[in-house]
């Protein structure tokens, strides 16, 4: 017998199990709430911070001896045509981290003067509740400066770092000419009512899975976005692809993203009988890019997404 579900509350689907709970006091997302054994904990101490730093370094390190291997291995070019309709997504725009930084209008107007599909971009809340495009929990990485983005009002991040850009910003240059895949970052939710009703308002402008999809590593964060229908949600899979899979296939949800690796061909044929989409990242190579392009990808992420573009537009 199916769960019986309250459709006045939010559900949360939690990543470590493939069934739907109430959001409730002792959610792990209710800021107010002791995390305990099985829950996962959105605030980062310092130790945590270190450890995520860490498995950023590690999944790098995976990524470029992956993309060192798929460069090498021969490919032919897929057909024109495929090219043509390739879906190539800018991954936090085209940024280098010192003369253009990621997540920033400069990066995104780069990603459109290339002719790219879509930008992926990240989502943060500021103290008082405002969304701002932004990837890491603090400023320490791309500005020298530890400050937490949640812990300062948007007057004061803005005073302090100019390039950091709101959602809205964003979503007026940018909305209904480039399709928007926005990361939700996991990270408390201290006004969840607000802060949802402030999102819905930003977007309602666009249609849901047409113009933008909300992608994040933790679906359980989608739970928050009850106004939104479930062709909007993406999961990304680090290494659970298979789980995320099947849990996007129950859920109706747009589809899945996840290393290009991890994404076989049963993943993919799965989600298009379902009429869902698969996203694979990074294809920073020609050849890579041929692979995706010829298994059927539908979108393709890209942390070189203007050159990918130019091997697209190529004439034959």
């Amino acid at each position: 017998m199916p769960p019986v579900i309250d459709r006045n509350r939010p559900a949360v689907f939690l990543e470590s199990d493939v069934v739907i709970c109430q959001k409730t006091a002792s959610s792990p997302y209710n800021p107010n709430h002791r995390a305990g054994k099985g829950f996962f904990d959105p605030v980062m101490d310092h130790a945590q911070n270190r450890k995520r730093r860490m498995e950023e370094r590690v999944e790098r390190v995976f990524h470029r001896l992956a993309d060192g291997v798929i460069r090498r291995w021969p490919r032919p070019a897929p057909p024109p045509h495929l090219l043509k309709a390739c879906r190539i997504i800018s991954h936090r725009g085209e940024h280098d981290n010192h003369s253009r930084f990621e997540n920033t209008l400069a990066a995104f107007d780069a990603a459109v003067n290339a002719g790219v599909w879509g930008i992926e971009l990240d989502l943060r809340w500021t103290r008082d509740q405002v969304p701002v495009v932004f990837h890491d929990p603090d400023t320490r990485r791309l500005f020298n400066e530890e400050t937490r983005i949640g812990n300062v009002a948007l007057d004061t991040l803005k005073g302090k770092f100019p390039l950091i850009p709101t959602l809205s910003e964003v979503v007026d240059r940018y909305g209904g000419r480039l399709h928007l895949m926005m990361e939700i970052k996991t990270e408390p939710y201290p006004q969840p009512a607000v802060q949802c009703r402030r999102l819905r308002q930003q977007l309602k402008a666009l249609s849901p899975g047409k113009d933008f999809h909300l992608m994040g590593l933790h679906p359980d964060m989608f739970g928050y976005f009850g106004f939104l229908p479930p062709k909007a949600f993406i999961p990304i899979a680090r290494i659970r692809m298979d789980r995320f899979s099947r849990m996007a296939a129950a859920r109706q949800w747009g589809g899945l993203a996840g290393h290009y690796l991890l994404a076989t061909h049963s993943v993919l044929i799965r989600h298009h009988r379902l009429g869902q989409g698969v996203g694979t990242g990074f294809a920073d190579s020609r050849r890579c890019l041929f692979r995706e392009v010829a298994r059927g990808v539908d979108w393709i992420f890209s942390n070189r997404a203007a050159e990918m573009q130019a091997v697209c537009d190529r004439k034959p």
